[in-house]
């Protein structure tokens, strides 16, 4: 499951750990950094997995053998995950680590340990993480995850072989979304939004986005009606939403998303869609004034006015 999911959303990081491990050049503290949703655990497990498998296949773990089941269960004896706990990794958590590792591998030489949301230690238990790297005992390998590189301690940092997992893809974030549940058009809203997972997911649970994209859709439809309506519609409705300057923003963001996805039914129908273009245009237009601190009123009924009256 780790190994496909890999190929497709990050195959540059896998293959450069692949080489690593058939080299022999396995580091013994890795720090993987990247959004959430972009195969960082996945990438920890498969490394578990693959190190501990006992049928090793064409240099990739079996998936099916003891080590293999108990790790993806989280049952390995000498496979140790960490999450926070409740808030925050705590000091004891590193400790009860340390004491851990201070004893031979149960069943092996080696022991490894996976530290989930490291930005999330507290000061005690970064302090504690540290000396444990730079006073190593015994055989083990140190898997430390991250959304947040900046707030893991430099020092920690300098001793960890650091791999960044890049965004996903626009279609692959469309997809993640999807999987979570989402609807096809608000996928795709998201993933012109933002190209991080995390953040797509937070702006998917945001109240004021969800009243806000069903709002600025009725007013594209009124807009591309040519109702006067849509005029009206911008003092009804969307001053109420557009108190901040980001909001001003996001409104014709989200403005700008569902004229483009107009534009694409039309072409999708083998329609030249010259009316839509100019709407875009004028759209990236009233976004400009906005940026100049031209009043969001004054714009968005500007710019009613040009698409209903042309």
């Amino acid at each position: 499951m780790e190994e496909l999911f890999l190929q497709e959303y990050q195959p540059l990081v896998f293959a450069q750990l692949k080489k690593s491990i058939k080299h022999g050049r396995i580091a013994h503290a890795y720090l993987f950094e990247g959004d959430k949703g972009t195969g960082k655990h996945e990438l920890s497990l498969w490394l578990a997995k693959r190190l501990f498998c006992a049928n090793v296949q064409e240099e990739a773990p079996c998936g099916a053998c003891s080590n293999c089941l108990r790790i993806a269960q989280g049952e390995h004896p000498d496979v140790i995950q960490i999450e926070p706990d409740g808030q925050m990794i705590k000091v004891d958590q590193i400790r009860q680590l340390q004491e851990e590792f201070s004893k031979s591998g149960f069943e092996s030489r080696l022991k490894i340990f996976i530290l989930s949301q490291a930005d999330k230690m507290n000061n005690s238990a970064a302090n504690s993480l540290l000396k444990f790297l730079e006073e190593p005992v015994g055989n083990f390998l140190a898997i430390l995850e991250t959304e947040s590189l900046g707030r893991i301690l430099p020092t920690i940092q300098s001793r960890c072989q650091i791999i960044h997992f890049s965004p996903l893809s626009k279609e692959k974030l469309q997809e993640k979304l999807q999987e979570e549940g989402l609807s096809k058009e608000t996928s795709r809203l998201l993933s012109h939004l933002t190209n991080s997972y995390h953040k797509a997911v937070e702006i998917s649970q945001d109240e004021w986005f969800n009243e806000t994209k069903d709002a600025v859709k009725r007013w594209v439809n009124y807009l591309l009606k040519k109702d006067p309506q849509a005029f009206i519609f911008v003092q009804k409705k969307l001053l109420g939403l557009a108190k901040e300057k980001n909001q001003q923003s996001e409104i014709f963001l989200l403005l700008l998303f569902y004229f483009q996805e107009e534009r694409d039914r039309l072409l999708g129908q083998g329609l030249w869609g010259k009316e839509i273009n100019r709407a875009i245009e004028a759209a990236l237009q009233a976004q400009k004034k906005l940026q100049a601190n031209v009043s969001f009123q004054g714009v968005a009924e500007q710019f009613s006015v040009k698409i209903i009256y042309g």
